[in-house]
C-alpha cells in the first residue's frame, strides 16, 4: 500500500528527532507571537524610571531595561516583528524568484542569459547591504524591510529555481509533455514546479531563519521597525551600554533569536528528508 504525503511527513518527523523539536519549538514561537497580546504581563512600551535596569525577578522574569519597559513583554511581541518580516519576505521572494527562475530555465537562450545577468548582478551584493540600500532609499518601517529583504533573497531562491529547473526539463515526461501538444506555461507549473517545490520549501524555510537574522541586523543599526515599537536586534543594540552592569538587556532577545533561527534550521533538515528519497529511510 502506497504511503501518503501526510503519513510520509509524520513519519520522517517522529525518525528525525531534532526535525521534530525545530518543529515544536517554532510552533511554540508562533503560538507566541499570536497570543502575545493576552500573555503580556505588561504593556511593551510602558515605561516606569523608577525600576529602570531592574534584575530579572519573580515579577520581570527577563528584567527590566533603561526605560523601566519590562523586557519578557518586549520580547514576546517583538516575536511578531521578526516572524512577520522572516514569513513575508520569503513569501514574496518566493512569488517573484520562482518563477523568474523556471522561466530562465526552461526557456534558455537570451531569456536565460538576461535572467542570469539579472540575478548575477543583485546576488553581488550581500543580503544585508542589500537590504541598506533599500532601506536607505525607501526609509525604515516594517513593510519597507519586508521588501528590501525580499528584494535581497529573490535572486537567490530565482537562481535555485533555474538550477533546478535546467535538470528536469530533459526528463522523459516533459518530453512527453511537450509531444501530446501541452504549452510551455502549463509544462512549467503543471509539470515541472512539483517536482521542485521540495528543495525550494527547503531552501524557503532556511531562508526564513537567514531573513529573521537580517530583520534583526538592520534593526540594530537603527534601520528596523519605528521606535517604541520592540525588536529582538533594536533591543540588543539598547543593552549594549549596559553589557556589564545588565547583561540581561541584550542576552534574552539573543537567545530568542537563537531559538527562532536554530527550529527553522532544525525544521528545514526534516524537509530535506521528506524532499530526498535517499533520506526517508
Amino acid at each position: 500500500m502506497p504511503i501518503t504525503r501526510t503519513a510520509l511527513i509524520v513519519r520522517t518527523f517522529k525518525s528525525n528527532k531534532t526535525s521534530a523539536v525545530g518543529l515544536i519549538l517554532s510552533i511554540l514561537i508562533v503560538i507566541i507571537a499570536l497570543i502575545a497580546p493576552w500573555v503580556s504581563p505588561y504593556d511593551p512600551i510602558a515605561q516606569d524610571m523608577k525600576i529602570q535596569h531592574a534584575p530579572p525577578s519573580f515579577e520581570h522574569p527577563f528584567g527590566t531595561d533603561s526605560y523601566g519597559r519590562d523586557q519578557f513583554s518586549r520580547i514576546l511581541w517583538g516575536s511578531r516583528v521578526s516572524l512577520v518580516v522572516g514569513t513575508l519576505s520569503v513569501l514574496f521572494a518566493m512569488a517573484a524568484g520562482i518563477p523568474l527562475g523556471m522561466i530562465g530555465g526552461y526557456k534558455g537562450g537570451k531569456t536565460d542569459n538576461l535572467i542570469l545577468r539579472f540575478i548575477d548582478m543583485f546576488m553581488s551584493f550581500p543580503i544585508v547591504i542589500l537590504g541598506l540600500l533599500v532601506l536607505a532609499i525607501m526609509g525604515p518601517g516594517l513593510i519597507k524591510i519586508v521588501i528590501a529583504i525580499a528584494a535581497a533573497i529573490t535572486p537567490r531562491i530565482a537562481r535555485l529555481a533555474r538550477g533546478s529547473t535546467l535538470a528536469i526539463k530533459g526528463k522523459e515526461f516533459i518530453e512527453a509533455a511537450r509531444a501530446i501538444g501541452q504549452n510551455h506555461l502549463k509544462i512549467m507549473f503543471i509539470h515541472i514546479l512539483p517536482n521542485i517545490l521540495g528543495d525550494l520549501l527547503v531552501m524557503g524555510t532556511l531562508w526564513i531563519a537567514t531573513a529573521i537574522i537580517v530583520e534583526a541586523s538592520l534593526s540594530f543599526i537603527g534601520l528596523g521597525v519605528r521606535p517604541p515599537t520592540p525588536s529582538w536586534g533594536a533591543m540588543i543594540r539598547e543593552g549594549l551600554d549596559q553589557l556589564t552592569n545588565a547583561p540581561w538587556l541584550s542576552f534574552f532577545p539573543g537567545l530568542a533569536i537563537f531559538l527562532s533561527v536554530f527550529s527553522f534550521n532544525l525544521i528545514a533538515d526534516g524537509l530535506r528528508d521528506i524532499s530526498d528519497p535517499k533520506l526517508r529511510g
